[in-house]
């Protein structure tokens, strides 16, 4: 079996556009796992395999590689920059153990550089800095370890510096070497030559070397007193520092080149060797309990020898069938071997092992601790499962998704797309923990939720390429409901007479506004059988079928009470369907009476914004009818809490990013219903008649 230390599970994230994708290239053309690179803007790239991804030049959903450098395994995750697609962001970040964070240098450390940071330091990863497009107008590398120092909080440790900029940009430094590796024209990553630094940059290199051995030092006492002492560590102490403080996050080391132009990607690549830990370096991960997912206090040793602990984090549909991406934590995997899924309680036998290089693959018989793999056609596997020993069973951490925030609302547009449309969509939301489904009862429609516009045109996309299946996409709807403000007494006789025996029920009622979340409730105060006790279920049938329908614009009715107390019968002509007629009747015309009202429903929004626009957030809020409830401030920006109503939040997310430059983010789940203003009000109404009259 292969030796652990020599294991490097690694994830590439950055914010949209700054690289990620053709640093990953690049990767794969050094480690010889490709012979020709592709480009991002030529579509061709090895990860973004989705003819949607190649079209847009974005990655939607995390890829995975394996490739070897300098006798290390690295398993290298590509994942996506758009906010819409942090979900796979978050869940590659779950079963790594390092990453390379990537920065334009021109960009800097853009919105969503700090979502994925954050996310990484929750994780607890340990990371690497590459500042990528140095040969880019405007790029400036310092520029953009301030804005890492300042915008992330983080401290990045220099450890190349660049050799010219822009147009001019060449090679880079190595800060600990003192070695500058200057590249030819060619744009071969191989042709460069390491040779002194450059007479203009020899201060400047003395500098950054004396900052690099002085913060590495400081995690070694010994090395500490030593260097006060005038003593200059060895580079293998000095290596050995700076893995100890990546490892702790005391600092992250920083490298700069430029991925499309090949060059200083080798730097970042020994750095992942050298820098970065192995599975059995990071601290490992906790086992809970399976009803209450709280901590057991037992971890998941990463060992090969220990009982099968892994988790499934990934699941996608390709041409192959059925892949479930798996992060083995401690065990053995076999082919042929029975595991057990603790979530389900059910076991599976492992078909086909594989060993991803982007969409193409290598068959293997067995894996172990720290590998990160595929298993193909696996059944009833879920993203965030644990698998494990039948005998040993346990269950690793969960993963927690966002929930959706937007919904539309989709038909297919033949006849014959609807059961073709729910087979696809069962696929794609196995695939996507944030993407989500319903069906609307109140109008039949198939509801898509996802975590922002493009998320959803993407699942849309996906649907009518992948699947074949056109579909007419709604604007968003809203649930209102209907309720009634006031007391009612009445009374409602339904007599019918047409030869032979007829129907005859007469019953007198009060209807009164109920307890809010009460639904419907019905009570009888009859005395003297003026309406024998076996009709009262017939009348309470009758009220309770009507509930569904209000009568302003046909919405559910909310929180209603009816109480019988009087009403005559007839010997021969009265009937349970005669009772149940006049209960009908008697809704229809007492709730208008009774001050019938339409409900809205108000959404708990949380907002996180950068410090300098939460004025232009709040002031956002107050027009859309919001009340807030409550701001407090965060290192990075505020979160402000407030209740808005869901029809005034369509097309949020936009607004909040252009107030914020991006930066903004936001949540919302439902809360509670609440009486519409009488303008909104009348307008639901008017639309609800023209759908009626059409």
């Amino acid at each position: 079996m292969a030796d652990l230390s020599h294991y490097r599970n690694i994830g590439i994230f950055a914010h949209v556009d700054a690289g990620k994708t053709t640093t990953t290239e690049r990767i794969l053309k050094l480690t010889g796992k490709i012979h020709k690179t592709g480009e991002v803007h030529d579509g061709e790239s090895t990860t973004d395999f989705m003819e949607q991804e190649a079209e847009r030049g974005i990655t939607i959903q995390s890829a995975a590689v394996t490739c070897e450098w300098k006798k290390h395994r690295l398993n290298v995750i590509d994942t996506p920059g758009h906010v819409d697609f942090t979900v796979e962001v978050y869940r590659s970040l779950k079963v790594l153990d390092g990453g390379i964070g990537v920065f334009c240098g021109s960009g800097g450390v853009e919105p969503q550089s700090e979502t994925n940071w954050r996310y990484a330091n929750e994780s607890e990863v340990a990371r690497c800095i590459f500042v990528n497009k140095l040969d880019r107008l405007g790029a400036d590398f310092f520029r953009v370890v301030e804005q890492v120092k300042n915008v992330l909080g983080a401290n990045p440790l220099v450890m190349t510096l660049p050799i010219g900029t822009e147009d001019e940009f060449s090679g880079v430094v190595d800060v600990l070497t003192k070695k500058a590796y200057i590249w030819d024209d060619t744009g071969l990553p191989e042709n460069y030559e390491i040779t002194d630094v450059p007479e203009d940059m020899v201060d400047q290199v003395e500098e950054y070397h004396e900052q690099l051995v002085e913060s590495a030092v400081e995690m070694d006492d010994d090395l500490m007193e030593a260097y006060m002492e005038g003593e200059e560590p060895s580079l293998e102490d000095i290596k050995r520092c700076i893995r100890k403080g990546t490892r702790e996050l005391a600092f992250f080391p920083t490298f700069c080149g430029s991925a499309f132009k090949n060059k200083g990607v080798q730097l970042v690549l020994d750095a992942v060797v050298d820098y970065l830990p192995a599975p059995t370096e990071v601290d490992p991960q906790p086992l809970t309990d399976a009803e209450t997912g709280e901590p057991t206090g037992e971890v998941a040793t990463v060992s090969a020898d220990e009982p099968l602990r892994a988790l499934a984090f990934k699941i996608m549909d390709d041409r192959f069938g059925a892949l479930t991406f798996i992060r083995i934590y401690s065990g053995r995997l076999k082919k042929g071997d029975t595991i057990l899924n603790s979530a389900t309680g059910k076991t599976e036998r492992i078909g086909r092992m594989v060993e991803m290089q982007a969409d193409d693959r290598n068959e293997i018989s067995e894996a172990q601790a720290g590998d990160i793999l595929a298993v193909v056609g696996m059944k009833n596997v879920q993203t965030g499962h644990t698998l494990c020993d039948p005998k040993h069973e346990c269950t690793l951490e969960a993963m927690i998704f966002p929930e959706p925030v937007i919904s539309i609302a989709v038909k297919p547009k033949d006849k014959g797309g609807n059961e073709k449309m729910g087979i696809a969509i069962g696929k794609m939301v196995a695939e996507d923990p944030s993407f989500q489904v319903e069906t609307d009862e109140d109008s039949g429609e198939t509801i898509l939720k996802g975590m922002g516009e493009l998320h959803l045109d993407i699942k849309v996309d996906i649907l009518k390429r992948t699947y074949g299946v056109e579909l007419e996409v709604g604007q968003p709807q809203v649930a209102y409901r209907e309720t009634i403000t006031r007391e009612v007494e009445d009374s409602y006789t339904h007599k019918k007479q047409s030869g032979g025996s007829g129907q005859f029920g007469k019953i007198d009622y009060r209807i009164k506004p109920g307890e809010q979340n009460s639904g419907f409730t019905f009570s009888s105060s009859v005395v003297g059988g003026n309406v024998p006790k076996e009709f009262w279920p017939a009348v309470e049938k009758g009220f309770k079928s009507m509930m569904d329908e209000g009568v302003l614009a046909g919405y559910p009715v909310l929180d209603v009470e009816v109480e019988l107390f009087d009403g005559s019968y007839h010997a021969v002509d009265s009937s349970a369907v005669a009772f149940e007629i006049a209960a009908k009747g008697a809704f229809r015309q007492s709730i208008p009476k009774a001050g019938a009202q339409l409900l809205e429903p108000i959404m708990k929004v949380d907002v996180f914004t950068p410090e300098d626009h939460v004025g232009d957030v709040i002031g956002d809020l107050n027009r859309r009818r919001g009340m807030i409830k409550d701001q407090e401030a965060g290192v990075t920006g505020v979160r402000i809490k407030a209740d808005v109503p869901l029809s005034e939040m369509f097309g949020y997310i936009g607004q909040l990013r252009t107030m914020t430059s991006g930066r903004g983010q936001f949540s919302m789940e439902f809360s509670h219903y609440n009486a519409c203003p009488a303008n909104v009000a009348e307008s639901v109404i008017e639309a609800a008649k023209e759908r009626r009259d059409s």
